[in-house]
C-alpha cells in the first residue's frame, strides 16, 4: 500500500472511525483501524464488534493495499501533525506503516493481517433516505429518557414502533420518565418490522455523533440498523435488539382520562424553569426535590434542605383539578422543560404519585411523563423568627 493525501482529506472521518474503537485497555485486534487503499480512494474501516463504521475518501493510490494500525494513537499523530501532504507506505517486510510529512517520519506498528475481518456492506435494495438533522433532533428529544442500566433489557433501549395510523412512534423510558414523539414518514414505516425497532442507548449516543445536516440512507436488516451517508462514502450499522418493547399505550391512556380524574396545569415554560433552577440550590441528597402546592390561580413552588435552608416562589397559572401538593425532582423537571420549545406547557396530573404527562402546543408531537415522588411530611428547616 503507498498513497499520497492530504490531512484535511480524511481527519474526519478518522475521528469518527476512532470515536467506536475501545479505550486502550480493549482486545487488540479491537484497537485496530483498518486502512485499504483502492481505485483511487482510502478507506477506514473500525468496530467495537457492535458498531461499525466505514468511510471512503478520494486519495492519490500509487499502490493498492491493506494495513491495520492502533486506530486511537495513528489518529492523535495525525491530528497533531499540520496541515499539508503525506505520504503513507506500507513495509510488510517490517511490519510497519510509514508515514511521512516533509522531514517528519513515523514508523508504526502494523497489525496481523488474520484479525482483518470485512465489515458488513450497506444493503441498498429498499433503502429510505432521511433527513439526519430530523433524525439527531429525535434522538435528542428521547435519549434522556432512556435507563443507563444497560441490564434493563429494553428500556436500555431507543424503540421506533410504526403504528396502525401509518406514523411512527420514537420512545425512551428508564421506569420514571417516558418520552415519545410521534411522526409520519411513508417509507420509513414501511421499512419498520411490525414488532418494531430496538436500539441500545450506548450505540444510539455513538449515532448521534455521527449524524450531521445532510440526507441520509437508513436500511434494516434481521440483526443490524445501517446508515449511509448521503454521498454514500460513510457507513454506520449499529446491533437490533431482540427484547420486547413494555405496552407503553396503558400509561398514556391515563393522561386522556374525565376531567373528573385528572387535573390540568397551565404555565409558563420559562417562568417555571427559572425558578426550579433557583430552587435546586436549595436541594440536598436526601431532598431532591420541589414541592407544588396547587390553587386555582397560582402555585407555590418550594424547596428545603437541612444543611441548604428554604426557598419558596409563586408563579401564576391556570389550574383545574383536586391534586393539592406534588412533588416532582427538581433536575429531572429542569431536563424535561429544557426539551420543549412551547412557551406555554399543560402538565396533565393523574395522581399525587401517578404519572404527569407534559404537551405544548408548538410541541404537539411531543410527549414526556414524569412519576411524581412520594411525599414524606418532614421539617428539615425552621426559619429564625427573631
Amino acid at each position: 500500500m503507498y498513497c499520497i493525501l492530504n490531512k484535511e482529506q480524511i481527519i474526519d472521518g478518522l475521528q469518527k472511525a476512532a470515536g467506536i474503537l475501545p479505550a486502550r485497555t480493549g482486545a487488540a485486534y479491537l484497537r485496530s483501524l483498518w486502512l485499504k487503499a483502492e481505485n483511487g480512494m482510502l478507506t477506514l474501516m473500525s468496530t467495537d464488534a457492535s458498531i461499525e463504521f466505514t468511510g471512503s475518501y478520494p486519495v492519490d493510490v500509487q499502490e493498492e493495499g491493506l494495513a491495520g494500525v492502533n486506530g486511537r494513537a495513528f489518529v492523535d499523530l495525525l491530528r497533531k501533525l499540520p496541515q499539508g501532504e503525506l505520504r503513507m507506505k506500507l513495509d510488510p517486510g517490517m511490519n510497519t506503516l510509514l508515514l511521512e510529512q516533509g522531514r517528519r517520519t513515523y514508523k508504526l506498528p502494523i497489525s496481523d493481517a488474520t484479525w482483518f475481518q470485512p465489515l458488513s456492506a450497506f444493503p441498498a435494495e429498499g433503502a429510505v433516505v432521511w433527513s439526519g438533522d430530523f433524525f439527531h433532533e429525535l434522538i435528542d428529544r428521547v435519549l434522556f429518557c432512556i435507563s443507563d442500566d444497560e441490564t434493563a433489557d429494553a428500556i436500555a433501549c431507543m424503540y421506533l414502533k410504526p403504528r396502525e395510523d401509518k406514523r411512527i412512534d420514537v420512545c425512551g423510558l428508564n421506569g420514571h420518565q417516558f418520552a415519545v414523539v410521534t411522526f409520519a414518514h411513508d417509507a420509513l414505516h414501511a421499512c419498520l418490522p411490525p414488532e418494531g425497532l430496538l436500539t441500545q442507548k450506548k450505540y444510539i449516543a455513538e449515532l448521534r455523533k455521527w449524524l450531521g445536516t445532510d440526507e441520509i440512507e437508513l436500511n434494516i436488516t434481521d440483526k443490524r440498523l445501517f446508515l449511509r451517508s448521503g454521498d454514500g462514502r460513510e457507513t454506520v450499522s449499529l446491533p437490533r435488539s431482540g427484547h420486547m418493547y413494555p405496552d407503553y399505550s396503558t400509561f398514556l391512556s391515563r393522561l386522556s382520562g374525565e376531567s373528573s380524574t385528572v387535573s390540568k396545569l397551565f404555565l409558563n415554560r420559562q417562568e417555571c424553569q427559572e425558578a426550579l433552577d433557583r430552587l435546586s440550590i436549595f436541594n440536598t441528597d436526601n431532598d431532591r426535590c420541589t414541592y407544588f402546592e396547587l390553587h386555582a390561580g397560582e402555585i407555590v413552588l418550594s424547596a428545603q434542605g437541612q444543611d441548604t435552608g428554604s426557598a419558596t416562589e409563586s408563579l401564576e397559572v391556570t389550574y383545574d383539578g383536586s391534586i393539592e401538593r406534588i412533588a416532582f425532582p427538581t433536575r429531572n423537571m429542569m431536563e424535561i422543560l429544557a426539551h420543549y420549545q412551547s412557551e406555554q406547557l399543560n402538565l396533565t396530573l393523574t395522581g399525587a404519585e401517578g404519572p404527569c404527562g407534559i404537551n405544548g402546543p408548538d410541541d404537539a408531537d411531543y410527549t414526556v411523563l414524569i412519576m411524581p415522588m412520594k411525599i414524606a411530611d418532614q421539617q428539615y428547616y425552621e426559619p429564625d423568627d427573631n
